[in-house]
């Protein structure tokens, strides 16, 4: 930096040699008695020169020997400013195949699937502005690739009602994808894109993990920190929560989730998919600040949904009762005169299904399914997702002031029921416009009507 009276800072280096004006600097002399000054004597000029570089020479070498033994003294003494460095060689990530038997370090199970994850954005309507133009909110969340030719699985909330979906590779490649169909109930979506030779993830055995088990999840935080991974352990199996009135049975772990990683792979240590990455509590009920609570859906829970999706559009062997139920209260109780205050009641019963070919009656009650209390509308759902169309169970129900045992196979929710929402979104996508580009944001971007203000008045250039 350049020396100036009003800069604070300044070299402090010698120019090398004396400026004109430069006042010499006195050193005091070391305390004792006091040395008369002696007139130097005349030099004889004849040996002078040999004698002044002799003694120089010898100096030199004086020094030299000095100055290298006062080095070795500096470096070498208890408590001295050596600095140590490691020679250790960078270490080489191995590349492997995920075959079910190897066991990885994390960074072997991101080296094998980070290819294998993708980043995922979104635009979303979001009505009107007061000129009457379309407004849109972008999103973001992850996937992974689960076939060689673009089906990618996601969150059901990460795709719903998206205009346009994007999808981001490792490598930089980006696809426009079609939502394929999904199921809201159990929070799983199917995307396509047209692409071949992807490097596909390799599906794991969710019912073999154990609580301490490491786990691994790759995503898309916040919506911009692409590809990270984040590690931990299994909390917990079969962990029941509640989001947003939605029941689920989830994989508990204290890896690092945030907005962002939804839809993205929670890995075992041999480099498997076993969940979802769904949820995270950042609060509890009571507004207790919480932390190392992430939820991903167990694997197994969703594959066979997963593959009706990919092979007929939509979720054939989803369970479907045929009723319209309703949590029972103490007020319903007092108003019917029952017994029991707690339960799922029936309203009605549709002609056909499977709760009227097992004898359900409008006014029952439900209070346990397969020996398992169901107590509310959320608790039943929640125990409706452990089967499949065809499976056989067993219902107490309260009817009369009396308990009664029913047999009931459970039918398969009606095709016309899940496919209305495919073509609505299917829909939605044509009529998008190709060529949109919307910001890449975790969060939904708020409506700014200001925006539309100075894009009147400056053409769009604020």
């Amino acid at each position: 930096m350049y020396n100036d009276d009003r800069n604070l800072y300044h070299h402090s280096y010698n120019h090398g040699g004396g400026e004109p004006g430069q006042r010499e600097v006195l050193r005091p002399t070391p305390a004792g008695p006091e040395i008369p000054l002696q007139q130097p004597k005349p030099v004889k000029k004849k040996r002078g020169g040999m004698k002044i570089a002799a003694f120089a020479l010898s100096c030199a070498l004086l020094g030299g020997a000095a100055g290298g033994t006062a080095v070795w003294v500096f470096g070498n003494r208890p408590g001295s400013t050596e600095i140590n460095q490691s020679s250790r060689p960078v270490t080489q990530v191995a590349l492997h195949s995920v075959d079910g038997k190897t066991r990885l370090s994390d960074a072997e199970v991101y080296a094998a699937n980070v290819n294998s994850v993708v980043s995922i954005n979104t635009s979303v309507s979001a009505g009107y502005n007061i000129y009457g133009q379309p407004v849109e909110n972008a999103s973001a969340g992850s996937g992974f690739i689960l076939t060689r030719d673009g089906y990618i699985v996601t969150n059901y909330h990460v795709v719903k009602n998206a205009n346009t979906i994007k999808v981001n590779l490792y490598n930089g490649d980006t696809y426009d994808a079609v939502f394929v169909n999904g199921d809201e109930e159990y929070d799983i979506a199917v995307i396509k894109v047209e692409a071949s030779d992807l490097q596909a993830v390799t599906l794991g055995d969710s019912s073999k993990l154990n609580v301490g088990d490491r786990v691994l999840a790759i995503g898309n935080p916040l919506g911009e920190l692409t590809f990270s991974m984040t590690g931990g352990m299994v909390s917990c199996m079969d962990r029941a929560i509640n989001v947003d009135g939605t029941p689920f049975n989830m994989i508990q772990t204290d890896a690092s989730i945030n907005p962002g990683n939804s839809g993205g792979p929670l890995f075992n240590e041999y480099g498997e998919v076993v969940g979802i990455v769904s949820a995270k509590y950042s609060a509890s009920s009571n507004g207790t600040a919480a932390e190392g609570l992430g939820f991903a859906i167990p694997m197994n829970d969703v594959f066979a949904m997963i593959k009706d999706i990919m092979t007929n559009g939509y979720v054939t062997n989803k369970p479907f009762l045929g009723i319209t139920p309703g949590t029972m209260t103490q007020q319903m109780a007092a108003q019917y005169r029952y017994d029991i205050s707690k339960g799922v009641f029936v309203y009605s019963v549709e002609e056909g299904t499977a709760a009227a070919d097992a004898g359900l009656q409008m006014g029952d009650v439900i209070t346990k399914v397969d020996g398992a209390s169901v107590s509310s509308v959320e608790e039943l759902n929640a125990a409706k997702k452990k089967y499949s169309a065809g499976d056989t169970s067993t219902l107490e129900v309260y009817r009369g002031g009396e308990t009664i045992t029913l047999t009931i196979t459970w039918g398969a929710t009606p095709e016309e029921n899940q496919v209305a929402a495919q073509q609505q979104q299917q829909q939605n996508q044509n009529q998008n416009t190709p060529n949109n580009q919307y910001p890449s944001n975790e969060d939904v971007i708020p409506y700014n009507p200001f925006e539309d203000f100075f894009r009147y008045f400056y053409g769009g250039n604020y």
